[in-house]
């Protein structure tokens, strides 16, 4: 691993770029047995720093290809943006609004290269961003069948 981590610096050095050592990282994917025995790389002024997890491109990967990571960032980011959704209802902003809201703003966070990652999710892990999707959509169909009454009563001339 240290020869190629040194053909990577020498074809930075060749094509004019510089390599971030402080933003370095080193994850080896697999078995904890194996990356026990394996030597860090090495560099002029130290060693790169071996990490168990890392975000790429917005994916949270974990060393173990567990998922676990992701989708605890995930759960907490969406979880966030449902409260404000939660504060935009209270405000009493209109439910078409809200649906577009959470399809703008909360859904994209859930589902972000969801072909990558969602496949190899477990039932627990898959149950934690359901949770979030069922509070929405329980939310929005309350709201819903709440106004659908209040017509059928006044349709109906229905009285308490």
């Amino acid at each position: 691993m240290q020869n190629f981590f040194q053909r990577v610096l020498n074809w930075s050095n060749i094509n004019d770029m510089a390599v971030n050592f402080t933003e370095t990282k080193e994850m080896v994917m697999g078995p904890v047995a194996l990356s026990s025995n394996l030597p860090f790389i090495q560099w002029t002024e130290g060693q790169i720093e071996r990490v168990s997890s890392f975000k790429l491109l917005g994916l949270h990967l974990d060393a173990d290809f567990s998922w676990h990571s992701h989708v605890e960032a995930v759960t907490s980011k969406a979880t966030k943006r449902l409260y404000i959704l939660k504060q935009l209802k209270r405000a009493g902003v209109p439910h078409a609004q809200l649906m577009h809201f959470y399809l703008a703003v909360i859904r994209p966070v859930l589902e972000y290269a969801a072909p990558v990652w969602h496949h190899s999710l477990n039932k627990s892990q898959k149950n934690q961003i359901e949770a979030i999707q069922k509070r929405q959509y329980e939310s929005y169909l309350v709201a819903h069948l709440t106004c659908l009454i209040l017509v059928l009563y006044v349709l109906l001339d229905w009285r308490t």
